[in-house]
């Protein structure tokens, strides 16, 4: 062994050699342009110059949307895991345990209660990064438990959509959730609650044929895909060309499908204003209300 080569080499290299995080540039899939993390983070995963919208996890979705960052955590009832005990190239249960140490999330929904321009709200968030977002038991569950928190609290109730579709590793178990979240739509349109929707990048699948398109009111994000199935699923199916940007949300707009279309930094604005007229309650008179202590248990 030449130990000039093997061994001192190699220490130098290690000795000044920089660590930098993975995580430094971020790609625009638009543009193709390379940002700052930071600068993305700070525009509120909005990439400068292209507006592309990124997908942010549940825990900053809820940052970005709530009065000075602060929120109450909901608690969420627990569920079974792996009641069919599914498993195809790796076990169900292992995936779960997989997703949860990657994202620190027990399952692919958040719920928060807060003040969003002043104004209070529920809100439930449906994270991408989970799974992409799959609509399983726990997700069913902690949809119904907010809406039971606006009911309790006599707030809005706001959900934020991100699915790839239903979870197909808990079979007609995540098939149940379709008809038991729109029982609880129904149960907030009975007590005269307004319920929006605010469909991200992408909102598909089971969810999209369930409560993501049972508000009263649907924003989307600039750019995002919405729809059943997927564009190539239906070129194939079809077998024609789709229109440019077909199932987009600028598309859908068009076609009466979706509301508006609302710039990420404008959705807070928007939400409480929605949230105002519908409840009938006065504009801002200036004194924005403090956002609703931490500590305080929901």
């Amino acid at each position: 062994m030449n130990w000039i080569s093997e061994v001192v080499r190699p220490r130098i290299k290690t000795l000044f050699k920089r660590e930098s995080p993975e995580n430094l540039w971020i790609k625009c899939p638009d543009s193709g342009q390379m940002v700052f993390h930071k600068d993305v983070e700070a525009n509120g995963f909005v990439i400068p110059g292209s507006d592309h919208h990124m997908k942010v996890t549940a825990t900053d979705r809820l940052r970005l949307t709530f009065d000075e960052g602060k929120w109450l955590d909901v608690a969420l009832p627990e569920v079974a895991i792996d009641p069919l005990k599914f498993r195809d190239e790796k076990r169900y249960i292992d995936r779960l345990k997989d997703a949860r140490a990657k994202t620190g999330a027990i399952d692919a929904f958040k719920v928060g209660y807060g003040r969003v321009q002043g104004l209070a709200m529920t809100l439930a968030v449906q994270d991408f990064h989970f799974m992409g977002g799959s609509l399983g038991m726990a997700a069913g569950e902690a949809f119904i438990k907010g809406a039971e928190t606006a009911l309790e609290k006599k707030t809005p109730y706001v959900v934020f959509a991100a699915s790839g579709g239903a979870r197909m590793q808990e079979g007609i178990l995540s098939l149940m959730q379709l008809p038991r979240t729109t029982v609880a739509v129904r149960m907030l349109r009975n007590a005269g609650l307004p319920y929006f929707v605010v469909l991200t990048n992408p909102t598909t699948g089971g969810v999209t044929a369930s409560y993501a398109m049972l508000g009263d009111i649907h924003i989307a994000e600039p750019g995002a895909l919405i729809g059943f199935a997927g564009p190539r699923v239906i070129e194939q199916t079809i077998r024609e060309k789709l229109p440019d940007g077909f199932q987009r949300a600028e598309y859908l707009k068009d076609h009466g499908m979706v509301d508006m279309v609302v710039h990420r930094h404008e959705i807070p604005a928007t939400l409480a204003r929605l949230g105002r007229l519908l409840t009938k309650q006065p504009a801002p008179d200036g004194v924005v209300k403090p956002p609703l202590p931490v500590a305080e248990a929901v």
